[in-house]
C-alpha cells in the first residue's frame, strides 16, 4: 500500500489562529482511494522548518502533499525552498502569468510586482492549474518521491486536489481498497458496546477491524476493510454490520453519514408527525440540531425555551405546585411542560429537558449534570434521567443528543 504525508506550513496553525482543515479533508479523499496516511505534520514557515518537514515528510511516505506558502508576499517561500533544497533553478513561467494578467483584468485590478514575482518556479515542477486563485499547484517527482505543493486557501488547494492530484493518485498509485461502513449509535457508553459486540469482533479476519469513535451521548462503530477486490471487501463488511446491529437493537439510529437529526426527520415524515420541542438547560440546541437538516419545516413546528420558574408557569402551563414541590429539575416538571408543548404549538409528539448543567447550582439529592428529559403525546410519556458531569458546555450537549435519542425512539414506537 502506498503511503501519503501530509505537510502543512505555516504559524498560524502552530499557535491556533487557523484551525487546519486542509488535512482532514486530503485525509478522507486519499483514504478513499486506498492511500495510507502514514502521517500529518504541521511546521513554521521558515526555510529550516520546511526543509525538515520535507526531509521527514519524504522518509515517511511516497506521496507528500504540501500546503501553504504559494502567495505573492515575501513570507510566502515554499517554492523557493524547495528549489533551493533540491538544487533547482527558479523560472518565470509565462503562462502563469498570462493568467494572472487576465484574472486582474476581469477584476478591474492592477497587478503589482510581487505578482509577477509569483511566477517565478522550480525549473522541474510540472504546474497544476488553479482556477481559484493566482498560485499555480506543483508536482515534484524526486528519488522516486512524488512532492505536490499547493496553496493554503482551503478552496484552491480542494481545487487542484479535485482536477490534478487525486486523478493522478487513482491513476499511478492505487492497487487496494479501503471499505469504510460506521454504524452509529446512542444512549450507551463504548465500553458496554464493546462489550457486547466482543464475540463478533473476535471474528474478524484480519483485514477487517473496528474503531469505536465515543462522543457526548453517542458512539460511532467504523468498520474498516482492506483489500484488493472492493466487492467483496463490501460483502464482508455488510455481513458483520448486521450481526453488530442484531445484537445492539435500538441502540443503533444511522449509518455512515446520517445525524440523530437527519434519522428523526425521516421518521417524522413516514409517519406524518408534527414534533415540538421545550427546553430549559440545553437553551434551544435540540431545536438547533433540528434544524440542521434541510426541509426541517415539513415535520418541526418550533421550541419553546423556558429558562425561568415564570416562563415555565406561563407558557407551558406547569402547575406552580409541581415547581414548588419537586423543583424544575424534576420527572414530574418535564411531563407537564411536554402537555404545555404539544397544546401551545399544536403538535403530535414534544421532548422536553430540564437539568442543572452547572458548574453551579447543584444540590446532594440533584448534583451537577442531573437531567431529566421527557417525550410524549396527547396519550403516552416516556421519561429518562440522566447523569452528566461538571463540565456546562459537555452537560448541555450531552443532555441535547440524549433527548434527541429519547425523541427517535419515541417516534420509532408510534
Amino acid at each position: 500500500m502506498h503511503k501519503a504525508v501530509i505537510l502543512t506550513i505555516g504559524d498560524e496553525l502552530l499557535i491556533g489562529q487557523t484551525i487546519d482543515t486542509n488535512s482532514a479533508w486530503m485525509g478522507s479523499e486519499l483514504n478513499k482511494l486506498g492511500v495510507h496516511i502514514e502521517e500529518k505534520i504541521a511546521i513554521q514557515d521558515t526555510k529550516e522548518g520546511i526543509v525538515s518537514g520535507i526531509d521527514r515528510a519524504m522518509s515517511k511516505g511516497d506521496i507528500i502533499l504540501i500546503t501553504g506558502g504559494l502567495g505573492p508576499t515575501k513570507d510566502d517561500i515554499t517554492k523557493e525552498v524547495i528549489a533551493d533544497h533540491f538544487g533547482m533553478d527558479m523560472i518565470f513561467n509565462k503562462p502563469t502569468w498570462e493568467r494572472i494578467e487576465a484574472l486582474f483584468a476581469r477584476w478591474g485590478r492592477s497587478t503589482t510586482p510581487a505578482h509577477r514575482d509569483q511566477c517565478y518556479m522550480p525549473d522541474q515542477a510540472k504546474i497544476l492549474e488553479n482556477k481559484m486563485g493566482t498560485a499555480p499547484g506543483m508536482l515534484f517527482e524526486v528519488d522516486g518521491k512524488v512532492l505536490i505543493s499547493m496553496p493554503g486557501v482551503p478552496y484552491e488547494m480542494k481545487y487542484i486536489m479535485e482536477h490534478s492530484v487525486l486523478p493522478m493518485i487513482k491513476e499511478n498509485f492505487t492497487n487496494q481498497s479501503i471499505i469504510h461502513h460506521t454504524i452509529l449509535t446512542a444512549g450507551e457508553g463504548e465500553s458496554r458496546i464493546a462489550a457486547q459486540i466482543d464475540d463478533i469482533v473476535n471474528q474478524f479476519p484480519k483485514h477487517i477491524s473496528i474503531a469505536y469513535l465515543p462522543n457526548l451521548g453517542t458512539v460511532k462503530l467504523r468498520l474498516t476493510a482492506k483489500g484488493s477486490n472492493e466487492e467483496e471487501l463490501r460483502n464482508e463488511v455488510k455481513k458483520y454490520g448486521i450481526q453488530i446491529e442484531n445484537i445492539l437493537g435500538d441502540l443503533v439510529y444511522g449509518h455512515d453519514n446520517e445525524s440523530l437529526a437527519s434519522v428523526i426527520g425521516k421518521i417524522a415524515l413516514e409517519k406524518k408527525l408534527k414534533i415540538g420541542t421545550a427546553e430549559s438547560c440545553t437553551g434551544g440546541l435540540v431545536a438547533s440540531k433540528l434544524v440542521t437538516v434541510s426541509g426541517a419545516s415539513a415535520y418541526f413546528e418550533g421550541s419553546i425555551v423556558t429558562y425561568s420558574y415564570r416562563l415555565k408557569e406561563t407558557i407551558l402551563n406547569v402547575n406552580p405546585q409541581t415547581l414548588i414541590t419537586y423543583g424544575a429539575v424534576s420527572e414530574e416538571t418535564v411531563i407537564e411542560m411536554v402537555t404545555g408543548t404539544i397544546n401551545h404549538l399544536g403538535v403530535d409528539v414534544a421532548v422536553a429537558i430540564s437539568g442543572i448543567a452547572g458548574p453551579g447550582g447543584g444540590t446532594e439529592d440533584k448534583p451537577v449534570g442531573t437531567v431529566w428529559i421527557a417525550c410524549g403525546n396527547k396519550t403516552k410519556t416516556v421519561t429518562l434521567r440522566i447523569q452528566a458531569g461538571k463540565d456546562r458546555q459537555k452537560n448541555i450537549e450531552y443532555a441535547s443528543n440524549y433527548a434527541m435519542n429519547v425523541l427517535r425512539k419515541f417516534l420509532q414506537a408510534q
